[in-house]
């Protein structure tokens, strides 16, 4: 190849590169268009991606705790079931009795093992005690026999549970009876080093999620913010803002009783005698209940509900699960069963999620 061949091959392959970089460049330029035009004529549907609008509720049997033989086993099981549910972004647990006994509120004390629907209470009050934030528990858990140990427990570090000087745009918070001006809005103690005034009057010991104003200055002597829904950091902003607690007079009544409009769409019962969850494909859906049963499983609670006629619990269920297929154990712990179960969920809810969303 001569000299001059050389230079012509070369500014060839020169001019090449260059188109190339030009068209690699027009279709990146391309693409950006095309996702600036989809967003401003679907403004509210990229504004709706930001939440999450999907619930999941954990429900279980109050006798879980008479596995445990001391107050301070109960203690502990009651705190690997609240961490568990936290570590998954549980919404919602249900605590419901396998005896029928009428328990509506945690009002009461344990009064030793197999007393009826006292474990219930029992559990139920360790959930919301760990769920609250540290700087709040003073305000709505006086001293109480059934949480003698809980200051023991591994906290919860769930996104709502702030430090004094942590930045964030909500807050949890209990009402204080503290004067304020005519027209002005109550105060709230927020564990920030000044109380937030908030937009509207409210009975002192209320608690409220509120949402702080982004253009206040922290150096001004009053702080103000918005009350809100307790579910908007999850649905306004993707962020795990802890659970509710329900109690449940009987398995039934965890349906029943459901605080969703339209019910559960998606239900999950949990047996070593359901189908292998390897196999299972969730649909779309917007509140899910994934179930479990006590010591004798949900086969005993389904028995022991006067209100269901049923002799195989699958039937309440869209799905009846095995989660883990193969176990080495005769028996799998209910605190286990959650872990195990929640975390063998966790792609399969995002893969429905996911389609919910595209469709």
């Amino acid at each position: 190849m001569t000299r001059s061949d050389w230079k012509k091959s070369k500014e060839a392959r020169k001019q090449e590169l260059k188109r190339l970089k030009e068209l690699k460049l027009l279709k990146k330029l391309e693409k950006e268009r095309a996702e600036k035009e989809k967003a401003q004529k679907d403004p509210e549907g990229e504004k709706e991606e930001k939440g999450r609008l999907y619930t999941v509720t954990v429900a279980l049997p109050g006798s879980v705790l008479d596995n445990a033989q001391s107050p301070e086993l109960r203690t502990y099981l009651a705190g690997q079931i609240a961490r568990a549910c936290t570590v998954f972004c549980v919404d919602e647990i249900v605590v419901f009795d396998e005896q029928g006994e009428d328990a509506k509120s945690v009002e009461g004390e344990f009064r030793g093992i197999g007393k009826k629907g006292q474990a219930s209470v029992q559990l139920a009050r360790i959930l919301q005690y760990l769920e609250c934030p540290q700087y709040l528990r003073k305000s709505f858990f006086p001293k109480h026999k059934d949480l003698q140990f809980a200051g023991l427990l591994n906290p919860l570090d769930s996104p709502h549970h702030m430090r004094i000087d942590e930045e964030s745009p909500y807050r949890e918070g209990v009402v204080v009876d503290r004067p304020f001006k005519p027209q002005k809005g109550s105060y709230v103690n927020c564990g920030m080093r000044k109380e937030i005034q908030i937009d509207r009057q409210l009975q002192a010991g209320l608690r409220v999620t509120v949402r702080l104003h982004k253009s206040e200055n922290s150096e001004s002597n009053v702080l103000k913010g918005t009350v809100v829904a307790p579910h908007a950091p999850r649905t306004e902003s993707a962020v795990y803002w802890g659970y509710t607690v329900r109690l449940a007079s009987c398995l039934s009544a965890v349906f029943t009783e459901c605080p969703f409009k339209d019910g559960y769409d998606l239900s999950i019962g949990t047996s070593e005698r359901g189908s292998n969850i390897d196999n299972a494909t969730l649909p779309s859906f917007r509140h899910m209940l994934v179930m479990f049963g006590g010591l004798q499983g949900l086969e005993a609670s389904v028995d022991a509900d006067q209100n269901l006629s049923l002799a195989d619990p699958s039937a309440l269920f869209h799905h009846y699960l095995n989660t883990c297929p193969g176990q080495g154990s005769r028996t799998i712990r209910t605190e286990e069963a959650i872990l195990i179960t929640l975390s063998a969920l966790r792609p399969k809810i995002d893969t429905a999620v996911g389609r919910s969303t595209s469709s």
